[in-house]
């Protein structure tokens, strides 16, 4: 589903990614861990198509997407990809239940119907009574389901998620981790996971380990969970 090919990048005179190869399957999660400044990042970010790679290619499907113009790329985003941050990046002025909506709408989504979704997927992730609080009214937790919720609003292909736990508590990032994998079971989006957390990590299909802007090894999971 996602073919990345010799990606690299610079910033200044400073090599973050050399030549990175790797594919993503539909359905499948993977997770990227190194040490920082390793470039998991900005290959999220570039496999996300936040930023341009100096050289190389990201196929989605088979569509190069950086043939695309800024407009096209920013509407196969909106549609194709969701994010999930290490803090949650939600709009403070606006309650829960129409941050979710926000990239629904901001695609052109009606209005009723955008928040007909959000209020769906609220309620998958336990957060239907939240639904009018404004963040600051919500738990850690809380906050970083309505992420999640945010990102799958526009039922994307793939999720990219960049230390989506790193601020939670250990009982909240256990059912984030967990969440992941039952997102996948019952909505089908592959994953591409950025993280420190050594027992994430693990639990993906696959784990790729890089260094110096460069992938390392790759590690397969026998089974899935």
């Amino acid at each position: 589903m996602i073919e990345v090919k010799n990606l690299t990048k610079s910033f200044d005179r400073l090599r973050v990614l050399k030549g990175i190869d790797m594919h993503v399957s539909s359905g499948e999660i993977v997770s990227i861990v190194g040490p920082s400044g390793a470039g998991k990042t900005t290959l999220l970010q570039i496999i996300g198509s936040l930023d341009r790679p100096d050289s190389g290619s990201v196929r989605f499907e088979g569509q190069d997407i950086f043939s695309l113009s800024d407009k096209q790329l920013a509407r196969f985003r909106n549609t194709n990809i969701g994010f999930i941050f290490q803090f949650h990046q939600l709009l403070p002025e606006f309650t829960l239940l129409e941050n979710v909506a926000m990239p629904a709408l901001i695609g052109g989504s009606n209005r009723s119907d955008a928040m007909d979704r959000s209020m769906e997927l609220l309620d998958y992730l336990d957060l239907k009574d939240r639904a009018s609080h404004k963040p600051t009214e919500l738990s850690g937790g809380e906050r970083q389901r309505g992420a999640v919720a945010r990102a799958l609003i526009n039922r994307p292909t793939v999720i990219l998620a960049d230390e989506p736990s790193g601020s939670l508590d250990s009982r909240n990032r256990d059912e984030l981790h967990r969440l992941f994998f039952d997102l996948r079971r019952d909505m089908g989006q592959s994953f591409i996971i950025v993280t420190h957390d050594e027992s994430l990590a693990r639990m993906a299909d696959r784990m790729i380990t890089m260094r110096d802007g460069t992938i390392t090894s790759i590690n397969v999971r026998e089974e899935k969970i």
